[in-house]
């Protein structure tokens, strides 16, 4: 498969080209959408979602229990679809707990004190849910400085075990950043079980990425190689392996019959961030430039026929300003209609 294929087919099972009737089935298609960039990420659901979507309706989804924003892998806050928090946390959570243990032990959080805080936070998280700044103040009350990230690691410890999850959305004028924390156990409603959930992680990360290799999934997991063969190996069956070590989904999400050339894709958006390997879709010499760099930023891309051809900023785009360009477009109209594709969501 040469180059252009695959990003062609990348483009289709992201749902860029073939995109979902609603933002749900957007999220479920990618399973878990780097988010800690919550206005990135709610925008990555929002451009794989068919007609115009707007701001307030991903949030109507968060708000609804539909989508919880948690830590799923790399302790990394990624929105998923609720009734699938669960059995992706039971394959990727130790993970996540041993590599945050070494932190974690020199901030002094042991089980003692996520015991403490589950304690104290509990009956409050009851009606509604707490802000990060009101559970930082529950902290305080029982004597746990939340500050030099303790605070962020026990609601990491606290996330990852299933006992929160970020929900509804704060309501504030403008673009709202925050969310409530909830008790996991009252506010997902629903939840879904496969009978193997490792193979299940695998295939649906290639039912929303492919084509990829397995070494792709070890980087988006977070998993070890070894254990990331494993789940290829169970997930065999329903796969189709197109080259020596390429996935696909057995059922290709039909293309839209008129779709963009042109796609302004925003921070840590999945299409770029999520394979060990990006120089399918960005240019070798433009990655530096686009990122993680050392503060492990990654920029907003713009995309033509599946390339990376520059950046922009969010903030830049709602106030029409030009975007970085890596290389000229092809169509120029087509780059301002992708801009303002996302002024408009954020209106």
């Amino acid at each position: 498969m040469k180059t252009s294929q695959w990003r062609e087919e990348r483009l289709r099972f992201q749902g860029l080209t073939a995109p979902e009737a609603d933002v749900t089935g957007a999220a479920a298609r990618l399973l878990a959408v780097q988010s800690q960039d919550f206005t990135a990420g709610r925008w990555a659901l929002a451009a794989r979602t068919k007609g115009d979507v707007h701001l307030r309706d991903v949030d109507a989804a968060f708000d609804r229990g539909d989508l919880v924003r948690a830590w799923t892998m790399r302790g990394t806050l990624h929105t998923i679809p609720a009734r699938d928090l669960g059995w992706v946390l039971e394959v990727t959570a130790a993970r996540q707990q041993q590599q945050a243990a070494s932190r974690q032990r020199q901030l002094g959080i042991d089980d003692a004190m996520v015991d403490a805080v589950v304690r104290a936070l509990t009956p409050r998280l009851r009606d509604g849910g707490l802000t990060r700044s009101e559970i930082f103040g529950v902290l305080e009350e029982i004597g746990i400085d939340p500050s030099g990230q303790r605070g962020v690691h026990l609601l990491f410890a606290l996330t990852v075990s299933g006992v929160v999850v970020q929900g509804p959305v704060v309501a504030r004028e403008g673009i709202t950043r925050e969310q409530r924390f909830v008790l996991a156990a009252a506010h997902i409603r629903d939840h879904a079980r496969p009978e193997d959930p490792l193979a299940e992680l695998f295939v649906r990360y290639i039912e929303g990425h492919g084509p990829a290799r397995v070494t792709d999934f070890a980087w988006w997991s977070g998993l070890p190689l070894g254990r990331s063969r494993e789940a290829a190996e169970r997930a065999a069956a329903r796969m189709s392996e197109i080259e020596d070590g390429v996935f696909v989904g057995r059922t290709p999400p039909r293309r839209a019959a008129k779709r963009a050339s042109v796609f302004a894709l925003g921070a840590f958006d999945e299409y770029y961030i999520s394979y060990a390997d990006r120089t399918v879709v960005c240019a070798p010499d433009h990655l530096a430039a686009v990122g993680p760099g050392k503060n492990g930023m990654v920029r907003a891309t713009l995309v033509e026929h599946g390339r990376v051809i520059g950046c922009w900023t969010h903030a830049a785009a709602a106030h029409t300003a030009p975007p970085t360009l890596f290389t000229p477009p092809e169509d120029s109209a087509a780059v301002t209609a992708a801009l303002a594709r996302f002024a408009a969501f954020i209106a």
